[in-house]
C-alpha cells in the first residue's frame, strides 16, 4: 500500500493528513469550511484515494492559510506516497462533464511543479467558500505535490457546478496517473531514470 501520514503545525494552522492511493475512496474530512470540505470527498471519491484530513485553521482571519495549507499538506501526502514514483503511468487527463459544464485536466508527476487555471467563477463566494481559494488550493497542491497540472473550464455557467466538474477532473485524472502500469511496474517513467 502506498501511504503516507503528514502533519503540519504552524502558527496560522494545525493539519493532519493521510492518503492511502491505493484506497477504494473512504475519507473523512473536516477543514471547518463545508464547501471544501464537499470539494475534498469529491477528489478521495473519484480519484479512489483514501484520505483522512483534519485542518483547524485561523478562520477567524479568513480563508487563506486554511485552503493553502491544506492543499500543501495533501500535496506533501501523495508525493510521499509516491516514493520513487516506480511503475506509475505518470500521465494522464480527465474531461469532467457536470451538467452544462465541462473541464479540462491534464497532469504529468514530473517533479516540476507548475499550475495552469483557466478557470473562472461569476460569484465571489460558495456556500462560505471565496472562489478564489480554488486556485490558489490547485496552486498549493501541484506545488507540493511536484505535479505539473492544467485545469480549464471549457464552458460552464453553474459555479457549484464549475468548482466541482474541477476537482472531480483532478480525481480522475490523479486515479489514472498514479496507477501502477502492469507493463512497466518496476520502471521510472522518465529517460532520466529519476522523477
Amino acid at each position: 500500500m502506498r501511504t503516507a501520514t503528514i502533519s503540519r503545525k504552524t502558527s496560522e494552522t494545525s493539519i493532519d493528513v493521510t492518503v492511502n492511493l491505493d484506497g477504494t475512496g473512504v475519507y473523512t474530512i473536516s477543514t471547518g469550511i463545508g464547501f471544501f470540505d464537499h470539494m475534498l470527498e469529491q477528489l478521495s471519491r473519484h480519484g479512489l484515494i483514501d484520505m483522512d484530513v483534519k485542518t483547524i485553521g485561523d478562520l477567524h482571519i479568513d480563508q487563506h492559510h486554511t485552503v493553502e495549507d491544506t492543499g500543501l499538506a495533501i500535496g506533501e501526502a501523495v508525493k510521499q506516497a509516491l516514493g520513487e514514483k516506480r511503475g506509475i503511468r505518470r500521465y494522464a487527463e480527465a474531461l469532467s462533464p457536470m451538467d452544462e459544464t465541462l473541464t479540462r485536466v491534464a497532469l504529468d508527476i514530473s517533479g516540476r511543479p507548475f499550475l495552469v487555471w483557466k478557470t473562472e467563477f461569476s460569484q465571489k463566494r460558495l456556500g462560505e467558500m471565496d472562489t478564489e481559494m480554488f486556485e490558489h488550493f490547485f496552486h498549493s497542491f501541484a506545488q507540493a505535490a511536484g505535479i505539473t497540472l492544467h485545469v480549464e473550464t471549457l464552458y460552464g455557467q453553474n459555479n457549484h457546478h464549475i468548482a466541482e466538474s474541477a476537482f472531480k477532473g483532478l480525481a480522475r485524472a490523479l486515479r489514472t496517473a498514479v496507477e501502477i502500469d502492469p507493463r512497466k511496474a518496476d520502471a521510472i517513467p522518465s529517460t532520466k531514470g529519476k522523477l
